[in-house]
This record gives structure tokens, sequence and C-alpha cells, in this order.
């Protein structure tokens, strides 16, 4: 199968310029602009629109097994392709946790019959799982994930020997969810003796606070820093963290690194009057200083990686009083275009949207073959309309859950067509039937 994209404008590689594209079967045989027409299977004429490596999302929760009700990898995948997300790294707190090489190797039974994108899933560490953790194969798993802050299940991991335990032995990428239980919970008391159950959601920043997220990151990187652990801290998401990180030294030689997700980009405690526990996230959407100082860390690269922390719940589940409303909202369809429309402000380059969110996911977690548009990678590409105007609505949701706090919202770019391995996922609004969706493998 030969699918031929011409006159498209590629973004690769801090590097914007206009050539031809050519794919056979799943990778990407040629750029160049003297390509042949001749023994094609499918022409598609990119003129006007920019072509992207395809997304990597190195962080979702697409609930399955377990929680299938808020959402599942078939209809999370499919919603991801939808908006230009061709691969995902998906974390180990569904039900049961993936604790044991058995419970993880089930999640990746149930993706590689159900993606639609690219897939790999965290190995999650306990208090009490070392041994468990320690089989975790470099080659086809992402990577450990810890949670320093309250988590489902037996997933908080706060025993300090533990940690320096696994810090110590594992090889592989630590990926770690930083807020500190004890401060979160005094805090919840403070605000409960005053509000019962009902506290106004526009606490949570103050109850999950700046404080609390400080406590936590800050041990994980002394602690990274004791042990040479290759450290990676999840969905930061105050001004004050942005110190513990550096930016001079390439990414591929950094041992700890960071992320921040699109909603802490682009909400503030502000918008908690109007969008209430929509926008209830852990960590919590912060001020307007802490999203500066977030935007500020990303464009000067102490921040590496944009990702998503997608977690559906079902409407009736967030409209709840705050005690009882869980954490969390649905993002992997429309993260490239919330930062697109930052591109169209003038806030952050293509360039360096295509590097946080395609290139440097695929450094940090040595991804094979992907991240980049080169001649012989994998052919996970999208198209993006930078004119495209629409309205995030009902109808053109895709997640399970049926809703996103960016309902009503209107955006001026629009995903029109993804790739993943070659194969046409998404076109102008339809979604392929056939999944195409492969176990990602790793460079390690």
């Amino acid at each position: 199968m030969k699918t031929f994209i011409k006159n498209a404008t590629i973004v690769n590689e801090n590097q914007i310029f206009e050539s031809d594209l050519l794919i056979e079967n799943d990778l990407i045989l040629k750029i160049s602009k003297n390509i042949s027409e001749e023994n094609i299977d499918k022409i598609i004429d990119a003129s006007g629109k920019y072509l992207l490596p395809g997304v990597i999302d190195d962080q979702v929760h697409f609930r399955e097994p377990g929680l299938t009700h808020k959402g599942d990898i078939e209809s999370e995948s499919r919603a991801a392709i939808a908006g230009g997300v061709t691969s995902f790294i998906e974390q180990p707190n569904t039900v049961p946790n993936a604790v044991t090489q058995e419970l993880l190797e089930e999640k990746y039974q149930i993706a590689a019959e159900k993606s639609f994108a690219n897939y790999s899933f965290s190995m999650g560490g306990t208090n009490d799982n070392l041994e468990e953790v320690l089989k975790t194969n470099p080659r086809n798993v992402a990577a450990v994930k810890l949670f320093l802050g309250s988590s489902t299940g037996n997933m908080l991991v706060d025993n300090p020997e533990t940690l320096e335990e696994i810090f110590s032995k594992v090889k592989m990428p630590i990926c770690v969810h930083c807020e500190d239980e004890k401060t979160i919970r005094e805090n919840t008391e403070k605000y409960q003796k005053q509000y019962g159950d009902d506290i106004p959601v526009k606490f949570h920043h103050l109850i999950r606070s700046e404080e609390a997220c400080y406590i936590s990151s800050s041990k994980a990187v002394e602690l990274a820093k004791k042990t040479g652990a290759r450290l990676h801290i999840y969905h930061l998401s105050t001004a004050k963290e942005m110190q513990l990180f550096q930016n001079d030294i390439p990414l591929k030689d950094k041992k700890i690194t960071a992320e921040v997700c699109a909603h802490h980009l682009h909400f503030t405690n502000e918008d908690y009057e109007t969008k209430g526990t929509l926008i209830k996230w852990n960590p919590a959407v912060k001020t307007q200083n802490d999203k500066d100082g977030l935007w500020e860390a990303l464009l000067d690269d102490r921040i590496d990686v944009i990702a998503t922390d997608h977690a559906p719940h079902t409407w009736e589940e967030k409209d709840n009083v705050y005690t009882k409303c869980p954490s969390g909202a649905p993002l992997v369809q429309h993260s490239l275009i919330v930062m697109l429309e930052y591109f169209k402000k003038g806030k952050i380059s293509l360039e360096k949207i295509v590097e946080k969110m395609c290139h440097n996911p695929a450094i940090l977690f040595d991804i094979e073959q992907r991240g980049f548009i080169r001649e012989g990678y994998k052919a996970d590409l999208v198209l993006v309309d930078l004119n495209g105007k629409w309205t995030v609505s009902r109808e053109n949701i895709l997640y399970k859950c049926g809703w996103s706090p960016l309902e009503g919202t209107q955006f001026s770019a629009k995903v029109t067509h993804t790739f993943v391995n070659g194969h046409l996922a998404w076109d102008n609004g339809k979604i392929s039937k056939e999944k195409h969706g492969e176990r990602l493998l790793f460079e390690r």
C-alpha cells in the first residue's frame, strides 16, 4: 500500500519546509519534492496544511480494565487519533491495579485487540511489589509509575526505605505523581470543618496546594540525585517547582525530566467559577502566576513534555459535592488543538509544540522509530488545518463519558487526517473501522 501526501508544509526537528512524502505500508519511504505519482494507491493533497509527527501522550488513563463505564481502550484511543495523538502511555491505576507482570500483560492483550492508536502501559509500584517491578522488560514496557500522593487501591508509595530501593534498583524511567499526602489531608480537614463535604471547588488549589506539590517533588528530585535514578515527574502545576529542573543539558542526557499538562497551561483557579468540578484535577489547576511560571519553564526547556493526564469520569460522577467528586477530566482529543491555539496567539512556535508533544516523548522514553518525520520511521502522522474553525460540542466529542471541560470553546485549527502506522485512521471527521495500533517498543 502506497500513500502519497503532496504539497505538505512539514514541521519536524526545528524546521518548517514544503515537501511531498511517500508512505509504503507502515513506514515513511521518502521525503522529497520529486516523488513520482506512478503506482500510488492513495493521493492526499495537503496544500495549505501542516504535516506533523503523530503526538505521543505519555500519560493517560483509559480506564480498562475495571472502570469501563468511564472509558475504555477502544473509545479513548479513538478520541486520541481524532486529536492527532497516535501513541499513548497508559497508567497502572486501573482495577485491578497493574502491579504484577500478569496483570500488566493482560492490559497489553486487551489493547492488541482494541486500540486504534499505538500503546504502552506502565508497571505500577507499591510499598511491597519491588520483586515484580524488577521483572519489567524495558524493551516493551514504557516505565514504572509511582504515586507519591493518594491513588486508587494500594498504589500510594509512602515508605521511604521502599522508595529508595525502587529508585536505586529500577533502571528504566520512573514516572511519579508528586503531592504530599499529609499536607493534603490536613488541608482537607481544615476546610471540611468549615464547609462539611460541600467545600467550594474554588478552594481545591489551596487544599492540593503549592506546598503539597513542592514537598513531594523536591523529595523525589533529591532522591533521584542521590540514587542516580532516571526520574520523570508528571503534571507539574506550580511555578515554585520549576526551580527543581535544568535546561542547560540536552534532553538525551537529562536524568531528571519534567512534564506539564495542557490543562495547567490553559486554565487557572479563576476558571473554577464557571467550570466548577469539571476542572477538578489532581494536581489542581492553580493561579495565573503558576500558569505563567509553567509557560516560562516550557519555553526555556526546563519542562520537556506536554501531555494530558486524560482521565475521564461520567457526568454523574463529576456532578457531586467536592469530597465525593473524583478528580480528572478527558483531554486527549483536544490537547494538540489547545496548543495550536496558543501558537496562533503567538505564545509558542509550531516547532516547539512538535518538540514537546512528539520528539521529546520519543527521546525521553527511548521509543523506537516514532516521534519524528524521518525516512524509515513508522508513518504516524497528523495533518492540521490552521484555518479550520470549529466548536467543541457534544456532537463531536468522542470520549465515552460524552463531555469535555472545553465544550463550547471555538478553535481556529483542526486535525484533518491522522495516520497510524501508515493507515489513514482519521479522515476529516470520519474514523476508520480498522485498528492499526501497535505495541510501542523501546531502544533500551
